[in-house]
């Protein structure tokens, strides 16, 4: 181990050999799935992030709509640490406080009636897909099995979740894609109509704002129809609220913002304020589908996870969902017809922008500005925390319109 400490060294004066390349090491070890920034981050607090140099950056992607409060926030810290030193994991073969709380909160907070916990997203979609076609099943027979998503839909990583997401570039390394789902045009309600007409349809999951499709909300009269149609005809509606959810989008979830009532919810990423948690929240149709031992989890439910997840949900009001509403109408306000900008998307804290530039150089230039934006598709993401200053969104707002401004094309 010294040895390897050694190698990765890159100034002497500490008993391993001196200041760690953490890069260097990662590029060695870690496996190649990201394309990462050449930054490590080893530190920060609220909306502010510093690097193993000290430099510090305005946080503009939030650990991809993660950290909903920012980095250690210290009245979400305190719950997590106050139940870290109470009891970091129980099975769920008993009961637990926070996990049995969080469930109750969820359910007052959406109306819905039971929830599932799991770890991440793609399991939170896979438990709403799951018990999908087992209430069709339960109910109308096995043929009754196909999950209509949309085209530019992104629901995870699994395998399972792979074959939902509705964007062949996910697709290609992993054929065949697993078989029971087709994809639909966003919008196009008489697409999914004629998909259903055959009677092996038993549900529809959709995301009210498509994040790794380019940021883009669904129509609203479109979710409507939708809505109606699938309560008139028995097949589920499923939200796949994993990033749009947790009052991301001004609303506690992103389907609120249209009216509608989906049968089942799912969500993660923002929900536990940075540790890992997922839920699949079921309304009345669907809340007795799951039974013991159709499915499971070893760590959903952490104690740790829900005690922090409760304290995010719990600051949720009304009052946090407005002021998200009125950050996102100055991030619009201030990019929209701004030098290199050619169009605004989404909802809330949620927004895509579209450039005449080079993204990927936009963002490099806005890194050595010190801000931190990301990327979905084509576009420059903005996913920050729900309650990031006035002063630093002003601050982080001027130099990526200088960046962009700067690489736009002529």
């Amino acid at each position: 181990m010294e040895k390897l400490n050694n190698i990765y060294a890159k100034k002497s004066g500490n008993a391993l050999g001196g200041e760690i390349d953490y890069k260097a090491l990662d590029d060695k070890f870690a496996a190649r799935t990201y394309n990462r920034f050449p930054l490590v981050i080893s530190g920060g607090r609220g909306s502010i992030l510093f690097d193993d140099k000290g430099k510090e950056y305005i946080d503009l992607g939030g650990g991809i709509a993660v950290n909903t409060f920012g980095i250690a926030d210290p009245e979400w810290a305190e719950e997590v640490t106050k139940q870290l030193n109470l009891i970091q994991h129980a099975s769920n073969l008993y009961y637990t406080k926070p996990a049995a709380e969080l469930a109750r909160l969820i359910c007052e907070k959406t109306g819905l009636c039971r929830v599932f916990f799991s770890n991440s997203g793609a399991e939170a979609n896979e438990c709403g897909v799951k018990a999908a076609r087992k209430y069709s099943t339960d109910k109308y027979g096995a043929e009754r099995h196909k999950i209509i998503t949309l085209k530019n839909s992104f629901h995870g990583r699994t395998l399972a979740m792979i074959a939902a997401t509705g964007q062949e570039v996910f697709h290609k390394d992993f054929l065949p894609v697993m078989p029971g789902f087709e994809y639909s045009p966003a919008d196009d309600i008489d697409f999914i109509k004629r998909a259903c007409s055959g009677g092996s349809v038993a549900a529809v999951m959709v995301e009210a704002v498509q994040g790794e499709g380019g940021v883009e909300p669904l129509g609203e009269e479109f979710l409507r129809e939708l809505r109606d149609f699938t309560e008139q005809n028995d097949i589920l509606l499923i939200a796949d609220e994993v990033q749009c959810g947790n009052g991301r989008t001004g609303r506690l979830f992103g389907y609120m913002n249209y009216g509608i009532t989906p049968d089942i919810v799912t969500t993660a990423k923002g929900l536990a304020g940075g540790l890992p948690l997922g839920a699949t929240i079921f309304g009345e149709k669907t809340k007795d589908t799951l039974t013991p031992g159709s499915h499971g989890s070893t760590f959903g439910g952490n104690p740790v996870c829900a005690a922090g997840a409760i304290n995010i949900l719990s600051r949720l009001d009304e009052k946090t969902l407005e002021g998200v509403r009125e950050k996102s109408r100055f991030l619009v306000e201030s990019l929209r017809g701004a030098a290199g900008v050619t169009g605004v998307s989404g909802l809330g804290l949620m927004l895509g922008i579209s450039v005449n530039g080079d993204t990927d150089k936009i963002i490099s230039d806005c890194i050595q500005k010190g801000v931190l934006p990301i990327k979905a598709k084509n576009k420059i993401r903005l996913l920050p925390a729900l309650n990031i200053p006035d002063t630093l969104l002003e601050k982080a707002v001027a130099a990526l319109k200088k960046a962009i401004a700067e690489n736009q094309k002529t």
